[in-house]
């Protein structure tokens, strides 16, 4: 049956509408004028608050107790699921530095299991490590990092997105073979600029969340962060207060177009659960006050989720409602060109949507069409 949504705020590409009815079955129908509703026939839901497409995170590494390279089927279960319950219908599990048949492992079970789960819809996989420069490996364990070998290659039709540091890449071989076959990310890089820059040029895209784990900045020696600002990078960020400090989001965030920003949780197995330890990629982590630590002090991803970095968004940044909602849905469906299929409230894409109240806490999430089950703890 068709439902026919009413009453609040839709944020769209074309900015907030108000005043309408969002009309959706599996998909979305398009949107009516309120006064036009009675010549529907349909369930009528009405909603006082805000309404933005289903968010989409292309960077996560666990949540809800499980991990990514447990690599399972019932793992990648109980993470879809926990995941849907906060607004997150779609997401990129990503892999982790390891002996490389378990990342392999990793990879196979997302390919055969991904479109038979339940819960949030998987889009693909990521691979973070272990093609990555040991010196800013930030929690990867040095043991396993490579350098950039074309055995991933067998793995291109589940590949979204591969992290590298294209230092590590002699005569840039690995970019130059698989910069068609997917999103190549600078990321846990010392790169200097001119690297940087001759990496873009050779087709590489995207960078991993960026000021963690790479190079810093200087005037003299800009490094991956200058050609950040001078190339057309698509750029993740980590908007959880953690990673990046709260007051530098906005200043941090203006060095791009907006439209080029992904925000990603790089979530963890402890996400959604008390403070404790968990483990990522076998790896002990103290979760404690949202701080995600290795016994050596290192960070370690993260427990927040996208809806909670919606709401660090709008309580230290002045960016718009519309601007942060592309953040999470429409640029990271365009970033894995899936924007005709998900990632913003239009005609034909899948009706993921995120209810929201006015203190921007989730009411109630459709996905594909259907309502779900929400939770609203932290």
């Amino acid at each position: 049956m068709t439902k026919i949504l009413y009453g609040g705020r839709f944020v769209t590409p074309q900015g907030v509408v108000e005043n309408k009815a969002l009309l959706f079955k599996e998909k979305i129908i398009g949107f009516i004028d309120e006064k036009e509703i009675s010549n529907h026939f349909g369930e009528k839901i009405c909603f006082k608050g805000w309404v933005l497409p289903g968010f989409i995170d292309s960077h996560i590494h666990g949540a809800h107790g499980r991990d990514v390279m447990e690599a399972s089927a019932e793992a990648l279960e109980a993470i879809s699921l926990s995941l849907l319950k906060r607004g997150i219908t779609s997401w990129l599990p990503t892999t982790f530095s390891a002996p490389r048949e378990d990342i392999e492992k990793a990879l196979k079970c997302i390919r055969e299991n991904k479109d038979t789960l339940r819960g949030s819809r998987i889009l693909g996989a990521y691979l973070e490590g272990p093609f990555i420069n040991p010196d800013f490996r930030g929690a990867h364990p040095e043991a396993y990092i490579q350098k950039p070998a074309l055995w991933v290659k067998e793995y291109v039709d589940i590949l979204k997105i591969v992290t590298i540091a294209p230092e590590m890449d002699e005569a840039f071989t690995f970019i130059k073979q698989m910069k068609d076959y997917v999103k190549l990310s600078i990321g846990h890089s010392g790169a200097d600029y001119q690297t940087a820059l001759s990496a873009y040029d050779e087709g590489v895209s995207h960078i991993t969340h960026c000021f963690n784990a790479m190079v810093g900045f200087h005037h003299r020696a800009p490094g991956v962060l200058g050609a950040m600002m001078n190339k057309d990078f698509t750029v993740e960020f980590i908007a959880d207060g953690v990673h990046i400090h709260r007051d530098l989001l906005k200043p941090l965030m203006g060095l791009k177009d907006s439209k080029k920003i992904i925000l990603i949780s790089d979530a963890m197995a402890g996400t959604f659960l008390k403070e404790g330890d968990y483990y990522l990629a076998g790896q002990r982590v103290h979760v404690k006050e949202g701080h995600c630590l290795l016994d050596d002090g290192t960070l370690a991803g993260s427990v927040h989720s996208l809806d909670k970095m919606l709401k660090t968004m709008l309580e230290s940044t002045d960016f718009s409602v519309e601007t942060i909602s592309r953040m999470l849905s429409e640029n990271p469906a365009r970033l894995l060109g899936l924007d005709d299929c998900v990632g913003s409230l239009q005609t034909g894409l899948w009706a993921d949507l995120v209810l929201l109240n006015n203190n921007f806490e989730i009411e109630k999430v459709f996905f594909k069409g259907e309502a779900t089950e929400v939770e609203r703890k932290d």
